[in-house]
């Protein structure tokens, strides 16, 4: 049996994580700010418990750690999923909003990673760092967000480098994946008069994607599974894209269908 810590767990990718790493068999706690998002999270599984936490404050996420292996035995597999912030552009983007949106991107992920590699240096365990295909591309007016996911993938590579053979770290890399955060942004969408409704819009920006849909949160946290379990046992230091063929696209040739 494995003991697992998920940050970011309240909705979402990390609700749908903790979800998978509880069915299949895991004890799992989740972090984050919120109490309310947490607790009807746990309150779907016995093998799920919340802990609210600023996964960026070193010493709440000691606190997290010690009791996550307290619960479960072992802390075998962390996910840094916790994100969010940092939607302008650069000429608009002010040193506080530049902060935050370093804080909720990399530097969660960072101070999780920090905290949690002691207990992971004794179960030989291992770290998923959720990123995302803004980690290896640039959307519009996003410059604090692009910048943090792709700052990821670096802490991911240093981890990797340096606590190889004892912890693996790797990353996924989702696109589009339908979940109330990416409903905001639909609604955005919506507003603007660029779709009818929700439901249009994910068609709109996933219309050159070659799956032409977005995920469900299940499919990331599939990813996220194997990349913890024993299959994945000689990847590290990689990123993983769950994006239905986003990346691979020629943006140049879609005039030719």
């Amino acid at each position: 049996m494995s003991g697992y810590l998920v940050t970011g767990g309240g909705t979402g990718i990390g609700a749908a994580i903790a979800a998978r790493l509880a069915a299949d068999g895991g004890d799992v706690v989740i972090a984050g700010r919120r109490r309310q998002p947490l607790e009807e999270v746990a309150a779907t599984h016995p093998r799920i418990t919340a802990m609210v936490a600023d996964a960026a404050d070193g010493a709440a996420m000691r606190r997290v750690v010690d009791e996550a292996g307290e619960r479960c035995g072992s802390l075998d597999g962390v996910v840094a999923n916790a994100g969010g912030h940092g939607y302008d552009t650069i000429g608009a983007t002010g040193d506080e909003a530049w902060r935050a949106s370093l804080e909720g991107n990399l530097t969660t992920a960072f101070v999780t990673a920090r905290e949690a590699l002691g207990s992971l240096e004794a179960s030989q365990g291992s770290i998923v760092v959720v990123s995302s295909l803004s980690g290896l591309r640039a959307a519009p007016q996003t410059a604090g967000y692009t910048v943090g996911k792709h700052a990821l993938l670096g802490l991911v590579r240093s981890l990797a480098r340096d606590y190889g053979p004892r912890v693996r770290a790797n990353a996924v890399c989702p696109g589009w994946v339908r979940t109330p955060m990416a409903d905001e942004e639909m609604r955005v969408l919506v507003d603007g008069g660029g779709a009818a409704d929700i439901d249009a819009a994910y068609a709109a920006v996933t219309r050159d994607v070659p799956l032409a849909r977005p995920a469900a949160a299940e499919e990331v946290a599939g990813a996220v599974a194997f990349l913890l379990g024993p299959d994945a046992g000689y990847v590290n230091g990689a990123t993983l894209v769950v994006d239905g063929g986003a990346h691979i696209v020629d943006v140049p040739t879609l005039a030719f269908g």
